[in-house]
């Protein structure tokens, strides 16, 4: 099961030496996370739509 096949889970938002992160659910238990603060937030939505053109050309199914 791939990340993007699961329900969406909510994120939790939460502090790192007195910063502000935010912690996605990339497991359906949501026990392991992805967590990142602002400027990989920041770069995550610049590069978006790079991102999701490597999803396509690279999630394959495995023969």
């Amino acid at each position: 099961m791939n990340a993007g096949d699961q329900e969406k889970l909510p994120p939790t938002i939460g502090e790192y030496k007195g910063s502000p992160v935010i912690s996605l659910p990339m497991t359906p238990d949501g026990k392991m996370k992805f967590t990142f603060g602002l400027t990989k937030a920041k770069t995550i939505i610049k590069y978006l739509e790079d991102i999701e053109n490597f999803i396509e050309e690279h999630d394959k199914p495995k023969a």
